[in-house]
């Protein structure tokens, strides 16, 4: 019988507090402040991807891959424990195992669902073929269309594992219902030019936090192990 129960993100704060003197920030040809703040952003997103897949939920997000996981299926394994699909081949997958992690994930969640994997995974994925030679790989060759793996669109997350015995290495599943992303405030800046002079620093922090929210939205291909 459905029930109600509370789920609480963990949080961590990121920071970071570049420094530029005030000469160049009324000097340089460009906006140094603007470029600054774009170089943060860009670093505390790459952290922020990391942890909300690799996070131990110690001061930072507790990531997707930190999670409980089993084999048993949806009926059969408690809420938060993660379902993993393991490949019929030792040290790596083929085309059958992609359509089987497909077809475990539920109906109602393979509406919007996109496979996850890291470059490596991705030109692995790009040359299988099915039994008639064709690429199971369907380049997205029109303006807006984007590419798909068996119906499917993929995201390339560079944190995903590399193929290999044991290893979670493609994920596959409806990842806004499955994880949900918590940020409190947003991203803020303090401009401070006293404490370090000549330099004004811009300390910047932003308070984030993740969680497991629909554990049946989500599977992962568990590579099989070697003899």
């Amino acid at each position: 019988t459905p029930t109600l129960a509370q789920i609480a993100a963990v949080m961590g704060e990121i920071y970071a507090n570049p420094q530029a003197t005030q000469t160049s920030l009324d000097d340089l040809f460009f906006n140094a402040e603007q470029w600054l703040q774009s170089e943060v952003a860009r670093e505390f997103a790459e952290q922020e991807g990391a942890a909300f897949l690799l996070g131990n939920g110690t001061n930072k997000p507790k990531g997707l891959l930190a999670y409980a996981m089993a084999l048993t299926a949806d009926d059969a394994r408690p809420f938060g424990t993660l379902q993993s699909v393991k490949s019929g081949t030792a040290d790596d997958f083929d085309a059958d195992d992609l359509i089987k992690l497909v077809y475990t994930l539920r109906k109602v969640h393979r509406n919007g669902a996109k496979f996850m994997m890291n470059n490596n995974s991705l030109f692995a994925v790009r040359i299988l073929k099915d039994s008639e030679g064709n690429y199971l790989w369907r380049p997205g060759l029109e303006l807006g269309q984007p590419s798909s793996l068996a119906g499917y669109g993929v995201a390339e997350n560079e944190q995903m594992p590399d193929i290999a015995a044991d290893a979670k290495a493609i994920a596959f599943g409806n990842f806004k219902r499955g994880y949900t992303i918590v940020d409190r405030i947003g991203t803020r800046i303090l401009r401070d030019p006293y404490t370090n002079k000549p330099f004004v620093g811009f300390y910047t922090t932003k308070r984030t936090g993740g969680m497991m929210a629909d554990s049946q939205a989500i599977k992962l291909l568990q590579i099989g192990a070697g003899a």
